[in-house]
């Protein structure tokens, strides 16, 4: 950890990639080390005759409580069919799932792309907690989701699980969990590539080797992409300034598995990505960056073990356009950050009644905004920022389930300390004098959350289940020392912010009338206490601030059928969700929080490797800001998908978004709005082997 702060930034990736290359050094030797009539085999060999086939490359299996939180499964057929080719869109096929903006990552403000479900407010920052192969995913620095370097082609499956989380880095999941894991053995083929062209002179490429080493195996992925963008602004709006949103990014990762021993297998991972787009204005350039490491050890034994270190290197910059001179105003040059981490769980023999589980995690973060702020008329710099903090989330956790016949029973809780440390705020003027030079103090607190849940399996076809839940999330550096700009609106910062802390419960059934069909219904109470949003403090001028609470409320139905070669889903959300706050906030509705979602999906397979799909998405109204003076209309989206093999091998794909060319605002501050994605078409191929 201390190695790590005290590299420069531009050393970084280098240590990230000599860690990774030491991993994947290791993991080589001991596939090197078993014997070669091994070397085709997917699963390792099992420990007795009856026990369970465990397939490289996954996780510990699900505890068996975990439909007492009504999570939701997002398979890797599904991810493969997405018309966008995008995992953020097919997050958004559950109904409840939302960024901070209705834009995806095309076209929106990296750093917008917060996540949360269950219409708990949005302000950029994630609500919900997103994990690959259970790493955490924000960025260290603003807590958003870097969507472009998560390919779906890399994913075996996604759970999303509603309301606050209390097992490994619970700490911030107070809307959620959404974990990604990545394809293991069994899904995984030889190779596999995909090329696209689409509208606007868009191109898409992704490509995919996976051999088998030794005992283990190795997956080389890759994907690049760019587009000419779609104008944002209205045409009655745009002025000369106005571009297309453009986007041109890539994305590789490396990972490695190996079976140790008879029960055991260590996971490694590298992942290097890069994004750059353009929003709105010529000039207004923004970037992001990551170098990801991570490796763990799953013991499938009687002692069943998940332990996990990971580091990442992010970094972000962005130049700001003035809305009235159309000339640069901010650059924000330099966003470096640091995540490391790591966890422990182990799941002791108790007998077959009981799954145990207990550990411990702790998420170090770290990161400094550098700025400029320019003078818009002379194109002269009028002040230099730079604003540096610390984090760290430290916790244990234990978690039981008990078998009791039709009945589960589950509770668990979290101990976590929390720290702030480091921060300050210096301000330099055009000659370099220093005008501003702010130490905040350190700040620290313990944190206990707590969750509990029972399901009856009331026969083979009813699942009643119930739940109670708590949580708290820290402020993101981000919310804590960088505001921003949008438009002619400007967010400010806020170092004295308070931790957000939930309470929520929630109580529904699961029916499974035959095989392949399933309906589901949850209502759910969910009171985030504290929660942070950007309050209006003056005109064209918000602030950071905790209010009272943000009380979401709500009835979330999900369906699923087989029938045949036709596969039918469908998923609604319906949120009332109400800020508690004095003053004229006192009962508006959090920005960004719609009260109704949709999405049906329907996939037809004619016959053997071709696919017919297509999905319907629905977005009820939400307001730009916290009092409710900017409507942006609903929003309904159907987009498609076909796939058609020629030969064996190779098929033949074709994708739509938007079909009908809704018109979907993404922004609205009184006439000044941004638009979403108009109707895009794409014709590829991809070959399989």
């Amino acid at each position: 950890m201390v190695l790590v702060r005290a590299l420069g930034n531009r050393n970084r990736p280098l240590f990230v990639a000599g860690l990774m290359a030491t991993a994947m050094s290791m993991l080589a030797g001991v596939a090197h080390g078993r014997e070669s009539d091994e070397a085709s085999r997917h699963d390792n060999k099992p420990a007795e005759e009856n026990a369970p086939i465990i397939v490289l490359g996954r996780g510990l299996p699900l505890p068996p409580a975990t439909a007492a939180y009504g999570s939701e499964i997002i398979t890797r057929e599904q991810l493969s069919r997405e018309p966008s080719g995008r995992i953020e869109n097919a997050l958004g096929s559950l109904a409840g799932f939302q960024q901070f903006r209705r834009a995806d990552s095309r076209s929106a403000n990296p750093s917008a792309q917060g996540v949360t479900l269950r219409a708990l407010g949005g302000n950029a920052s994630s609500r919900a907690l997103l994990l690959l192969d259970g790493v955490p995913q924000a960025d260290p620095f603003f807590g958003y989701i870097p969507f472009t370097a998560l390919a779906p082609e890399r994913m075996g499956v996604v759970r999303i699980t509603r309301g606050g989380g209390v097992g490994a880095f619970g700490a911030g999941a107070v809307a959620g969990t959404v974990e990604l894991a990545s394809a293991d053995r069994s899904e995984l083929p030889l190779y596999e590539g995909a090329a696209f062209w689409g509208s606007r002179d868009a191109q898409e490429l992704n490509v995919s080797f996976s051999p088998n080493v030794g005992t283990g195996f190795v997956s080389v992925s890759g994907r690049w992409e760019r587009g000419d963008g779609f104008h944002t602004t209205p045409a009655d709006l745009r002025v000369a300034a106005s571009v297309p949103a453009r986007y041109r990014d890539w994305s590789t990762s490396i990972r490695g598995v190996v079976p140790v021993g008879d029960n055991g297998e260590i996971q490694a991972r590298i992942a290097l990505f890069r994004d750059n787009r353009t929003l709105r204005f010529a000039g207004a350039d923004n970037s992001s960056e990551g170098q990801d490491a991570s490796i763990r050890y799953i013991s499938h034994g009687p002692w069943q073990v998940d332990a996990l270190a990971y580091v990442q290197a992010r970094n972000f910059t962005s130049k700001t356009i003035s809305a009235t001179s159309y000339r640069l105003v901010l650059d924000q040059r330099d966003t470096p950050a640091t995540g490391i981490g790591g966890k422990l769980e182990i799941r002791p023999p108790v007998g077959d009644a009981h799954m145990l589980r207990f550990g411990v995690d702790s998420r170090i973060t770290s990161g400094t905004m550098l700025e400029d702020a320019i003078n818009g008329g002379t194109g002269l710099m009028t002040a230099t920022r730079r604003a540096f903090g610390r984090q760290v989330t430290s916790g244990f956790f234990v978690e039981d389930d008990w078998t009791l016949g039709n009945i589960i029973l589950t509770a668990g809780a979290r101990a976590d300390r929390w720290t702030i440390s480091n921060s300050s705020f210096a301000e330099r003027n055009a000659a370099g004098v220093l005008t501003t030079d702010t130490h905040f103090p350190d700040r620290n607190g313990w944190e206990g959350s707590y969750r509990a849940g029972a399901v009856w399996n009331a026969g083979d076809v009813l699942a009643l289940r119930a739940a109670g839940y708590t949580g708290f999330r820290l402020p993101t550096l981000n919310e804590l020392y960088r505001g921003f700009s949008v438009g002619a609106v400007r967010t400010n910062a806020n170092p004295n912010l308070s931790p957000e802390r939930l309470r929520g419960a929630e109580a529904g059934f699961d029916v499974t009338p035959a095989p392949g069909m399933k309906f589901s219904a949850t209502a759910y109470y969910n009171r985030l206490k504290g929660a942070i949003s950007n309050v209006t403090v003056s005109n064209n001028v918000r602030e950071r601030r905790n209010v009272d609470a943000i009380v979401a409320k709500g009835i979330e139905l999900s369906a699923q059928a087989e029938l045949g070669t036709v596969q039918l889903t469908a998923s609604y959300a319906y949120a009332h969700s109400r800020l508690r706050a004095s003053g004229a906030l006192d009962g508006q509705n959090p920005s960004q929080s719609p009260h109704h979602m949709a999405s049906a999906g329907l996939s037809w397979e004619p016959m053997m490797g071709a696919t017919i799909g297509a999905r319907l998405r629905y977005v009820g109204p939400q307001y730009e800001d916290d009092l409710g003076a900017n409507r942006m209309p609903d929003a309904l989206t159907v987009d498609g998908s076909a796939q058609w093999p020629l030969m064996r091998g190779v098929a033949l794909v074709g994708r739509v978004e938007n079909l009908f060319d809704e018109r979907v605002v993404t922004r609205q501050v009184g006439n000044d709005i941004d638009l979403g994605l108009p109707r895009t078409i794409w014709l590829g191929f991809k070959i399989t082997g």
